[in-house]
């Protein structure tokens, strides 16, 4: 039997997080995270934490030693060398992650949550690929309330990934999170039963 697995991507602020949270609690779906993956690279202590103090100085840690996600996101969200030097060094150690985490799961479909799916170059680990959306407008709206961002600041991180026009024309099922909640927790359900590979 051969897993399925559902990559979800989409904008920041679109509504992985929604989408993901009612695939656990409603489905039981198994949810790999890459964010979670990228924390844990450059938890205490890591060789990459270590590469990243040596390339911005101590000024790139908090007082207790961790990253200051903070700063680096001032550095990475304004310059594109910085990001892809970043990404470069966190980016092998999440797919090994994922890799470990699929060939020790028992369960025949898993979703990863990948924010960068296409600029990683990752879409090779899944077998269909689910892109959340909104309205540029909303999905500035939240990101501002969410994350305490001017607008500049908010769109700097909107146009730091690939848009999600592009995303939605290589996705499998798009999933428009520009209407109540409601309205998306049945897109979810309808994509879960429509493309099950029984």
């Amino acid at each position: 039997m051969t897993k399925r697995i559902i990559g979800l991507t989409g904008g920041i602020a679109t509504g992985k997080t929604t989408v993901t949270n009612y695939l656990a609690s409603a489905h039981n779906l198994p949810i790999l995270d890459a964010d979670i993956y990228a924390r844990e690279a450059v938890s205490l202590g890591s060789p990459i934490l270590g590469a990243i103090a040596g390339r911005y100085g101590e000024k790139i840690l908090l007082p207790d030693g961790s990253l200051n996600r903070q700063k680096l996101g001032e550095i990475i969200f304004n310059r594109q060398d910085e990001r892809n030097w970043i990404d470069n060094l966190i980016h092998p150690d999440v797919r090994d992650r994922f890799l470990t985490a699929i060939s020790l799961s028992s369960s025949e479909t898993l979703m990863l949550v990948v924010p960068l799916l296409f600029e990683a170059g990752m879409t090779d680990l899944v077998t269909e690929i689910w892109v959340v959306r909104c309205s540029h407008e909303q999905q500035l709206q939240r990101l501002i309330q969410r994350n305490h961002l001017n607008r500049e600041q908010a769109q700097a991180r909107i146009n730091s990934q690939l848009s999600i026009e592009e995303k939605v024309t290589y996705a499998d099922i798009v999933l428009d999170n520009s209407s109540t909640l409601e309205v998306l927790l049945k897109q979810i359900d309808v994509a879960l039963k429509s493309t099950n590979k029984e």
